[in-house]
């Protein structure tokens, strides 16, 4: 039995795979995840009630994952300006992670290259790295 965590994942992903891989392993974890299935989903949901991590993928419907970020970094609320972030995604130009680092994500990880267990690291170690600060 997982140990019960108070602590709010967003996963917002539209590939409905990897949302139920990911969101199950996190639950699993004992996290409250909440799943946006598109960028404007998941900017209302951190807007609404701000997750302590949003794990965003970069290619999605409505608003892409660039555009979640400058909405969400542009915030006037600091708790949603500074949510750390760890992005999610099959791009991985260098054009594409150097438009990521500008916006100042925690991670950057390339889905091909992941595991479940691997993400819940990152995401475990983001958390980590934020009680510290």
């Amino acid at each position: 039995m997982p140990q019960t965590n108070t602590k709010k994942i967003v996963v917002a992903e539209d590939d409905v795979a990897m949302a139920e891989i990911t969101c199950h392993k996190l639950s699993s974890s004992g996290f409250n995840v909440r799943h946006a299935e598109n960028g404007q989903q998941a900017v209302d949901m951190v807007q609404n009630d701000p997750p302590d991590v949003l794990l965003l993928d970069l290619m999605m419907p409505e608003l892409d994952g660039f555009q979640v970020l400058e909405k969400i970094r542009s915030n006037p609320n600091s708790k949603i300006a500074n949510l750390p972030v760890i992005v999610l995604s099959n791009l991985w130009s260098s054009q594409d992670i150097l438009r990521v680092q500008s916006l100042k994500v925690d991670d950057f990880l390339v889905k091909a290259y992941f595991t479940p267990e691997e993400i819940l690291a990152k995401i475990n170690n983001a958390l980590q790295k934020r009680r510290n600060n």
